[in-house]
């Protein structure tokens, strides 16, 4: 995944990263309100929470007004809390403003027993390959998604390997060949004996 980090958009000092941050925390806080669960600010980002049932209405704020206008999704990923929090998985969004300089960080539960959460195609198109690979290595399904397949690993293959409880030694299924081998052509060429050029003389001992 890409870096995201204020300090990757512009070099700006720790200062003015952390009073842009300061701006943005007050207009999420103003423009979201119940929504939130969490928001803070982290390193100069915003980092917020809210509930998955929340994110649709969310994200369409945080795109379409005026004091925000995260018009970029740079990247979707997903963390495992395996065993460490009551919900296992978070999906983790990374949103920046071109307008305005905001880097945001969107993050929401998603249980294990029901793996599901809307998905952002309809508000970023960017969003289409980004969702694939996290339900393809973490198994988060993301309803609505026009396309939704696997994107690294292959049709057959089973499980989703970035989950902690992957099992590393399992054996995956053998799948046949997608194009079956063919007969080399070039053995069946007729070719000239090779010469050599400029050969070199070898001289008498010195």
């Amino acid at each position: 995944m890409v870096s995201t980090s204020a300090s990757s958009v512009a070099p700006e000092s720790k200062l003015v990263q952390n009073a842009r941050g300061a701006v943005l925390l007050e207009r999420i806080k103003a423009k979201l309100g119940s929504m939130l669960s969490e928001a803070a600010l982290s390193l100069g980002d915003v980092v917020v929470s809210v509930e998955r049932k929340h994110l649709l209405d969310v994200v369409k704020i945080l795109k379409l007004e005026a004091e925000l206008q995260f018009n970029f999704l740079s990247s979707v990923t997903a963390v495992d809390w395996l065993d460490s929090r009551a919900t296992r998985f978070e999906a983790v969004y990374h949103f920046v403003s071109q307008s305005h300089g905001f880097i945001l960080r969107l993050k929401v539960p998603v249980p294990e027993e029901d793996c599901t959460i809307d998905s952002l195609v309809s508000l970023y198109g960017g969003a289409n390959f980004m969702e694939r690979e996290c339900w393809d290595m973490f198994g988060i399904s993301f309803k609505g998604h026009p396309d939704q397949r696997r994107v690294l690993m292959y049709d057959e293959f089973k499980g989703h390997p970035l989950k902690k409880d992957y099992p590393v030694q399992g054996k995956q299924p053998r799948i046949p060949l997608r194009a079956p081998e063919v007969q080399n052509t070039a053995r069946d060429m007729n070719r000239p004996a090779l010469f050599a050029i400029n050969k070199r003389k070898t001289s008498g001992a010195v």
